[in-house]
């Protein structure tokens, strides 16, 4: 039986959300600005006037002794910033939304909502934030190996209905597959900008320019101590591409994405 609140899986094993209706005017957004200054207005005034990528985390995650993932910070190279996350399934997701062509920003718990219900004061702060390409925000929330708690899908309803009402979107995430899991977090190894080819580039480009296995086009290219490195970059940053459902291996069929092979 589904939590109150969860309708389905998407295709990306994603929990679908249904958003209740809710006073978005009495919904309001409790912050803290980058000088740590506390605020608490209305949300449809600070989803569109406050920088949440630049707050602070407004409630900071506990360390629980015992567990193998402790709060930790992951670099991130869409902002070149560090971020914090709480637990390893919020690393995770932080980890793939890094490497989201549409995200150009992160930030970990920036933001609490506040309302009332039945009285009583609820509050929920969605454990990550994103900022997309075209302006608007993505709030997100793991819902971990067992599933989402009843109380999480309640809370999460009206969080979507609050996103939706600003244009925004809101998130509660399933575990993601395995095999996509495992080979991001290889190619994330190399998601510094130390590892691009530079002065190679256009060689990696033509190289990949067809499909053709990874080793190949190293072996042909020179050192592959030198070049390995720079080709994962390129995959993590989109320049190249490869099936990632599919395990990683040296002979996996790598090609040059398709934006990439238009500027070419």
């Amino acid at each position: 039986m589904k939590p109150g609140g969860v309708v389905g899986v998407d295709a990306a094993g994603d929990l679908k959300v249904s958003a209740v209706p809710v006073a978005t005017g009495r919904v309001d957004a409790c912050f803290r600005d980058p000088l740590g200054k506390a605020h608490q207005v209305s949300w449809l005034e600070a989803a569109q006037d406050v920088v949440f990528e630049d707050c602070p985390v407004i409630r900071s995650f506990p360390v629980r002794y015992g567990r193998r993932v402790a709060p930790g910070w992951w670099w991130s190279s869409t902002s070149g910033r560090l971020v914090a996350y709480g637990s390893g399934v919020m690393r995770t997701q932080l980890m793939l939304l890094d490497r989201d062509p549409a995200v150009v920003a992160l930030a970990c718990r920036p933001v609490e909502l506040v309302w009332r219900e039945d009285g009583k004061v609820v509050s929920h702060a969605p454990q990550l934030m994103a900022r997309l390409q075209d302006g608007s925000g993505l709030l997100l929330d793991c819902a971990g190996r067992i599933g989402s708690s009843a109380r999480l899908a309640e809370r999460a309803r009206v969080v979507a209905a609050a996103a939706e009402a600003v244009g925004w979107s809101y998130r509660l995430a399933g575990p993601p597959d395995p095999v996509l899991v495992a080979n991001v977090r290889w190619l994330a190894g190399y998601r510094h900008p130390r590892y691009a080819a530079g002065p190679w580039m256009p060689a990696l480009v033509e190289a990949f320019s067809s499909p053709r296995p990874a080793v190949e086009a190293v072996r042909k290219l020179g050192d592959p101590i030198a070049l390995w490195p720079a080709v994962f970059h390129a995959l993590w940053s989109g320049v190249l591409r490869v099936r990632l459902d599919e395990p990683l291996h040296e002979r996996a069929v790598v090609s040059v994405a398709r934006q990439e092979a238009g500027a070419a």
